[in-house]
């Protein structure tokens, strides 16, 4: 029976994402239609995220890299969330913990795109990785106990 609650805060994280996308692409097209115009043919092909890195302010670089963080871990949280709530073990202490781990990654993802200091923003993604370790231990547990 799959146990819904995991769900929403799986949801708010995904959705989080796409509010990051907004901010990311609100601050990056302005300052790239700041930047100055190629001149050779082709110049303007084929950028990436890498190539942008050192002529884009840092304060918009930021949004972006916090935009990629949300594509790593979170994607383990959300095949534990998955399994969770289909095995029925998706409610409870298990919806708790999952509800701390978005907040902690919303929380991250603001301190990254505003103020970026490296310590604090390292507690909260060691925070928020100390509950998805806590989530993937009640996976094994509910699977093999």
């Amino acid at each position: 029976m799959i146990q819904a609650e995991i769900l929403k805060p799986m949801a708010v994280l995904a959705m989080w994402t796409m509010v990051m996308w907004v901010w990311m692409y609100a601050v990056r097209i302005p300052a790239i239609n700041k930047l100055p115009k190629p001149t050779e043919a082709g110049a303007d092909q084929g950028w990436t995220g890498a190539m942008l890195e050192n002529i884009l302010p840092r304060e918009v670089q930021w949004k972006a890299h916090n935009y990629n963080h949300l594509h790593e871990a979170p994607t383990v949280f959300y095949a534990v969330a998955l399994a969770l709530a289909m095995i029925g073990s998706g409610d409870g202490m298990n919806a708790k913990i999952a509800w701390v781990y978005v907040a902690l990654r919303i929380v991250h993802s603001i301190f990254q795109a505003t103020v970026n200091k490296v310590a604090p923003r390292f507690i909260l993604f060691a925070l928020s990785s100390l509950c998805l370790i806590a989530l993937c231990l009640h996976l094994l547990l509910a699977l093999y106990y």
